[in-house]
């Protein structure tokens, strides 16, 4: 397994320029003719957190403290996740007239689109902060904490990615029932609702789905002020792991197969 580790990632320093255009190229792309560009990345996750915010606050009454940064980590965190996975997705598929001609390793193109989705993460990702400091959220060391859970988030997205790239080749049907599957995971990410409403048991049931770990981690640290116990740690890292070694294994049983059905 190791081995393997070390012999993709001598692969991609090998084809390190080719890998950095690809990134240029997926950032690019995603704002190509449109009038604000890169502003995108910051004014459409806050557009989103606006109309959360008015319908929850408003219509549904929750005037919990701190709820719009409550909303906004876990909007964050869910954006990232959707937009990393779907970019992953499809990365084999919208490169097919280039994996058809030139041998290159797989994984390059999937591993470009989420680094063009991590650019857009780091970017609201300071929003989200000026958004903490203005709700009067005191900064502290503890913060530094929150690189873990993002850190087990992004080997996460590589390795769902990993797997629905796969599967979109041969089946084409996977990015409709994605989009189901997503649309029902913002629902138990509990996003922007609270679970302590909910019984002991229930509560625990929450942590089986693992963008709430990664939602809850940083909602901690970052409301609550504290780092969580060993357990969620462990969550995260194991979610993560259990990620990538699928969708390697994956990867490595249908490469073959790829170029018949592109």
């Amino acid at each position: 397994m190791v081995e393997a580790i070390k012999e993709q990632i001598v692969n991609l320093k090998r084809h390190q320029f080719l890998f950095e255009e690809l990134v240029k190229r997926d950032f690019k792309k995603k704002y190509k003719r449109t009038i604000l560009g890169m502003l995108w990345s910051l004014i459409s996750p806050l557009m989103q957190l606006l109309v959360m915010s008015i319908v929850f606050t408003h219509f549904f009454g929750n005037h919990k403290p701190h709820y719009t940064i409550y909303l906004f980590a876990g909007n964050l965190t869910y954006s990232f996740f959707k937009d990393s996975t779907n970019g992953g997705m499809n990365s084999l598929m919208q490169n097919a007239n280039i994996i058809t001609k030139i041998n290159l390793p797989k994984y390059m193109f999937l591993l470009s689109k989420n680094v063009a989705s991590l650019i857009n993460f780091g970017l609201t990702l300071i929003i989200f902060f000026v958004f903490a400091a203005c709700d009067h959220i005191p900064f502290h060391p503890r913060f530094f904490m929150l690189i873990y859970p993002v850190l087990c988030l992004i080997v996460f997205n590589i390795g769902c990615g990993f797997i629905l790239s796969a599967l979109f080749v041969i089946f084409k049907d996977i990015q409709y029932l994605y989009d189901i599957f997503t649309l029902m995971l913002m629902y138990l990410s509990a996003i922007f609702y609270y679970t302590d409403s909910y019984s002991e048991r229930v509560q625990q049931i929450f942590y089986a789905n693992p963008l709430y770990v990664y939602i809850s981690y940083i909602r901690h640290i970052v409301l609550d002020g504290y780092i969580p116990g060993a357990m969620t740690h462990i969550l995260c890292l194991v979610y993560a792991v259990g990620a990538l070694a699928f969708g390697a294994l994956i990867y490595k049983r249908y490469n073959y197969k790829f170029m018949y059905y592109m």
